[in-house]
């Protein structure tokens, strides 16, 4: 029997060292080339825009109006299947009830459901809520990772195997798995981060059952928590996140990766690992987690959180890339869409504050309120801008993590457990209306060049 032979896989060798050199001498593009061929990078065009590759029904997205044949900004608006979420987010609150299901169904089936209808609905989630025999113990125990969206993903790949209808892309097949998804992802996620919490932290193990009479946001901090207990508000601002969170048009870079995957014809469980591996980035699903690091930076840095003269030099010192990480970034202000405002940053921030008076930590509300407030000022002073700044829903939804004690390594996938929603809505909106791969093009900048013999290099 051949011995194996311990390799250091994270060691970078000095060959492997001078061969990136190489590969990057080689690769490197000059940037004016994309001038010339009128390349958008990125997809977008010189002023930021998205260009546009397809249409959907899914959910819309409000940043502009055109009067007079000018583009001109406006308060951001976000629709879901033609409803606005703010008319969305009051209904349901009106009414005291837990949103996500209800949104959910909305973005899948394009209506909103009657209450019989939502009933069938969350009993069916409940339903495909439960993992396979042994999953827990044989894959999740097994091997636990430090980043929850690796071993989300594995999860995913490897419930493949267990799917014996795994790649009929019919309909209602992909549907069944698309409630699979959206029911297990809640439980794949809080179960990953206990055994990393237990095997690599070395704290106690907890594992709960998931529990049918429990919404998803309950069942999120019921599975966390070792007593299982949570507030009535704790639950409903989480439930509220996953709302906002669960869609938001096809062009951003995870719903876009489902698109471009789908259309390949390729199963579901390797679709979603594809979204799964795009919302990861730090640029995309991990920004929430860049702004609670930045604010600690800041709360380190600034003695007086009151005093808005030393939160406006800290914010000028981001932008100089003098603090923090050096990127040059105020996390959080901004968005690639929203100018004048994001309507979910707004509908979010009355409910954060009610929790933080809820957790005694208004002081912290405040300072988030003052960088909220000071940050567009110092940008605008400081910065060539197209468009207007305001803070998104990212600005906000780290500092709600916190107060709800989730782990930074669950806020990605907290992301992932609402944004499956959409992605669900959007792949099988790709197989009914597809049938094209898609397939942008890319121009060769290369000079042609005649090969060369082995002794002749």
């Amino acid at each position: 029997m051949a011995m194996e032979k311990k390799i250091d896989y994270s060691c970078i060798t000095p060959q492997v060292q001078a061969l990136g050199q190489l590969c990057a001498r080689n690769s490197t593009i000059d940037t004016t080339l994309y001038e010339t061929y009128s390349v958008n990078r990125g997809l977008r065009d010189i002023n930021g825009n998205g260009v546009l590759t397809g249409l959907t029904k899914i959910s819309d997205i409000v940043a502009f109006h055109i009067e007079n044949g000018k583009k001109l900004p406006c308060e951001g608006e976000l629709y879901y299947r033609g409803i606005n979420v703010q008319s969305l987010v009051d209904g349901f609150m009106k009414e005291k009830r837990f949103g996500y299901e209800e949104t959910v169904y909305l973005l899948l089936f394009g209506q909103l459901p009657t209450t019989e209808q939502l009933k069938d609905f969350q009993e069916q989630l409940a339903y495909y809520r439960a993992l396979p025999t042994n999953f827990v113990r044989d894959i999740i125990m097994k091997a636990p990772s430090a980043d929850m969206m690796n071993t989300l993903a594995r999860s995913v790949l490897t419930l493949y195997g267990y799917d014996p209808n795994a790649n009929d892309n019919s309909i209602e097949n992909v549907l069944r798995q698309s409630l699979q998804m959206i029911a297990l992802f809640p439980v794949l996620s809080v179960y990953g981060y206990q055994a990393y919490s237990h095997y690599v932290l070395g704290n106690s193990l907890y594992i709960h059952n998931p529990l049918p009479e429990l919404s998803t946001a309950e069942n999120i901090l019921h599975l966390l928590r070792p007593d299982s207990a949570y507030t009535e508000l704790e639950a409903r601002v989480l439930d509220l996140a996953l709302v906002l969170h669960a869609e938001h048009g096809g062009g951003n870079n995870s719903t876009f990766t489902m698109h471009v995957v789908t259309s390949s014809g390729t199963d579901t469980y390797s679709a979603v690992a594809a979204a799964l591996a795009s919302l990861k980035g730090p640029k995309h699903g991990g920004a929430n987690i860049k702004v609670v690091q930045m604010f600690d930076d800041l709360k380190k840095t600034v003695t007086d959180w009151k005093d808005e003269e030393q939160i406006e030099q800290y914010l000028c010192r981001l932008l100089h890339k003098e603090a923090f990480d050096q990127a040059g970034l105020i996390y959080g202000m901004g968005h690639a869409v929203y100018s004048l405002s994001d309507p979910r940053a707004n509908i979010f921030k009355g409910f954060v504050q009610k929790l933080a008076m809820e957790k005694g930590r208004c002081d912290e509300y405040e300072l988030y309120a003052a960088v909220e407030r000071l940050a567009p000022q110092v940008i605008a002073r400081e910065r060539r801008i197209y468009k207007g700044v305001a803070a998104n829903i990212d600005f906000y939804s780290g500092f709600v993590y916190s107060m709800l004690d989730l782990p930074l390594e669950l806020y990605t996938p907290i992301f992932a457990v609402s944004r499956i929603a959409g992605w669900s809505a959007h792949r099988m909106e790709e197989l009914i209306n597809g049938g094209r791969i898609i397939r942008p093009a890319y121009k060769s900048v290369e000079v042609e060049r005649p090969y060369q013999p082995m002794p002749l290099r």
